[in-house]
């Protein structure tokens, strides 16, 4: 259903407000270079710093750009499951192929309680579910075991896993089965996280080098970890030199020296400094994306 490689799609800013005119084309740039689908409005879409009117008219805004083309998987998570639950919905009524949405951050539940969330959610409205676990940012682990009977509900289909750690992706298979899709929520791991079992990356990487994103995916899921692998050589000063400072600093000034988008980002991000744009120009340099 899902698979391959998903940029978690930035969202442009144009003297403070959503540039909408360069998002859409975006969006027609990743379906020319080969992406498999996008995810707007996650973490590096800023989601935190948008207005439930922004996130809402981002989503919609990336479905009608997309036009079918290719799958629309839109950011849905909340620490309040009700206002998960109100984003979930309106993705839907827009067209949205699945929800994104991540463990319930600061707050804390427990197992159970992160069960009650995604049930409810569940529940409540018709869309796919990518659960999204990244402990490093929500400061809560969702289990192999909590995941795996989160898996049995019908619309809960995969997950862009952040953890880090490639063994949870066999430990997954076991709990959840083999048929649940699991994606990379690491660039740096991608690789060997399909190596495992997984299907694909939601990358921030993609967001500068769809193509080369594109390519490794393919060759992974073809079985050609040879050819993959020399791919990520290219991009993994790339990888690294983005997430130097928070992510989407790095990918949206990458993405400036393309001429892509401005390099604008809320507060309290700040541009990069200049050591770590030095960091991310070799990184383009050593891709073979700018010269």
């Amino acid at each position: 259903m899902f698979k391959g490689s998903m940029p978690a799609l930035v969202t442009p800013f144009k003297d403070g407000a959503v540039d909408m005119v360069t998002l859409k084309k975006l969006v027609d740039w990743h379906v020319d270079e080969g992406s498999h689908g996008l995810v707007p409005v996650g973490t590096t879409g800023e989601s935190p710093t948008l207005s439930h009117a922004e996130h809402m008219a981002v989503v919609e805004a990336v479905v009608e750009a997309s036009a079918g083309r290719i799958p629309v998987i839109a950011g849905a998570g909340s620490n309040n499951t009700s206002e998960s639950l109100r984003f979930m919905q309106h993705a839907e009524s827009v067209g949205a192929n699945a929800a994104l949405v991540v463990t319930p951050y600061y707050n804390r539940p427990t197992q159970e309680g992160l069960i009650a969330h995604f049930t409810a959610l569940h529940d409540a409205c018709e869309l796919p579910i990518i659960i999204y676990n990244i402990p490093g940012r929500s400061a809560v682990d969702m289990s192999p075991v909590t995941m795996g009977l989160l898996a049995k509900l019908p619309r809960i289909v995969g997950v862009k896993d952040a953890t880090g750690d490639l063994a949870r992706v066999c430990a997954q298979r076991i709990t959840c089965g083999t048929d649940f899709i699991q994606i990379s929520g690491e660039d740096g791991t991608a690789h060997g996280f399909n190596a495992q079992g997984g299907v694909g990356c939601i990358t921030v990487t993609g967001n500068v080098a769809p193509r080369l994103c594109a390519e490794l995916q393919e060759a992974t899921l073809a079985g050609d970890y040879a050819k993959a692998l020399t791919i990520q050589d290219r991009l993994m000063p790339l990888h690294s030199a983005i997430f130097t400072e928070p992510g989407v600093c790095g990918v949206k000034y990458a993405m400036s020296r393309l001429g892509l988008c401005s390099d604008d980002v809320r507060s309290p991000l700040v541009p990069l400094t200049d050591g770590t744009k030095e960091l991310v120009d070799y990184g383009l340099r050593h891709a073979g994306l700018l010269n």
